[in-house]
């Protein structure tokens, strides 16, 4: 799984999430919202299973690299922030909230 820990700002709003980020969330679980990658977006639909160990990386800073580990907790499902005009990683082509386009 791809981060991003340094800031960034998209739309107004700091999208910036490291492995600290993660470990700080109630019982170390997030959503991973945002993923606008065809082949990211369909190993997490079609392959990523609830207890899979996955990579956490953090990408866009001056020492890219694995950060850590992390364990897949529940299978993909719609991006909801793809419809959200006011989300940093809403996507004015997913129209049709019965047939997402993105998944996380």
């Amino acid at each position: 799984m791809k981060a991003e820990p340094e800031s960034r700002i998209v739309k107004g709003k700091d999208v910036k999430f490291s492995i600290d980020d993660l470990y700080a969330m109630k019982d170390s679980t997030s959503p991973w919202d945002g993923v606008r990658n065809f082949e990211a977006r369909n190993i997490m639909r079609d392959q990523m299973k609830v207890g899979d160990k996955v990579l956490f990386y953090h990408s866009n800073c001056k020492l890219p690299g694995v950060a850590g580990t992390a364990t897949v907790v529940r299978e993909g499902y719609p991006d909801y922030t793809a419809f959200d005009a006011e989300h940093p990683y809403y996507d004015a082509k997913s129209t049709d909230p019965d047939s997402p386009k993105w998944f996380m």
